[in-house]
């Protein structure tokens, strides 16, 4: 088993910072730093260049840091296939996954309430960043597992099918437009509020404007807002409309506080995708989980 101090040298050596380091462990960053002292005494070398505010991998560091990735991912399918045959064991199991914001608020949390009842010794970490931060931070090893939507292929990330939903224009019950139907022209001239850069639900947007011939600079944009929350309660109130993922309106659409406007001419479906980073689509325990997500969704 892994001993605690690899296990923070791990957490620093993945985020290249100790503070970082120090919050997903939830622990001083004394105590993060003892312990990586203890190991460099141990090897009777250094494993982090200290620059300023930042650190890097020595040599010897650097070689750790696969090995122990390596041992970390043998332990991993150690507990699981001795979990199959004892179901008195239960290890521990750390998690840091990120989101997109929808996915966050109205996809994610019925599947992790699930995967936590059946695995209740996982300590699971949910980062919610829109889908372009949520691959900056893949890339830059601050979680192991994203999940995102729209459009953000990037060359070193694998992308995994988790299911798909429309993105629909919506207005308050009170907006003259919620008795039409429009086409996608027809937004050159109708005020509209739209999230900020960044966010899938944008992205979408976007892509199917292009290939109408239309940009979105050329829409008649009131106010761009970061969240969908603060959209979809922006719109409540407004004449503006907006377009939302209907996974994040469906309640209100119900309820009646929104109206959906179609857009005929428009093709608004798009993908929620895991992401990872390539060479770590099979690695434990995210592989479970990615499995675990698709079953639940089929």
């Amino acid at each position: 088993m892994l001993s605690y101090p690899h296990e923070v040298f791990l957490e620093v050596a993945r985020q290249l910072s100790f503070t970082k380091a120090s919050q997903t462990l939830f622990v001083t960053q004394s105590a993060v730093s003892k312990q990586v002292k203890a190991l460099e005494e141990h090897y009777k070398t250094g494993l982090f260049e200290r620059l300023g505010n930042t650190v890097k991998l020595t040599p010897v560091g650097e070689l750790l840091y696969q090995k122990l990735l390596l041992a970390r991912q043998l332990q991993h399918e150690l507990h699981r296939d001795m979990a199959a045959l004892s179901e008195a064991f239960s290890p521990q199991v750390h998690m840091v996954i990120g989101a997109s914001t929808t996915i966050s608020l109205y996809v994610i949390p019925p599947v992790l309430s699930a995967y936590l009842s059946k695995f209740p010794n996982t300590q699971l970490t949910l980062k919610n960043r829109n889908s372009e931060n949520i691959l900056k931070a893949l890339l830059d090893h601050e979680i192991d597992l994203g999940i995102i939507e729209g459009i953000h292929k990037v060359s070193n990330v694998t992308y995994t099918p988790l299911l798909t939903d429309e993105v629909v224009a919506v207005c308050s019950a009170r907006n003259p437009f919620r008795q039409k139907e429009l086409l996608a022209k027809d937004l050159l001239r109708v005020p509209v509020a739209l999230r900020e850069v960044g966010s899938g639900t944008l992205a979408v947007l976007e892509e199917a404007l292009l290939e109408k011939g239309i940009k979105l600079t050329d829409l008649p944009v009131k106010v761009r807002l970061g969240g969908t929350e603060a959209l979809k309660n922006f719109v409540r109130v407004d004449t503006c409309l907006a377009f939302l993922p209907r996974q994040a309106v469906m309640k209100e659409l119900a309820a009646g506080e929104l109206v959906e406007v179609p857009v005929h001419d428009l093709n608004l479906v798009r993908h929620f995708d895991f992401v990872q980073r390539k060479g770590t689509e099979n690695n434990l325990p995210y592989k479970s989980f990615v499995q675990f997500a698709q079953r639940y969704y089929r």
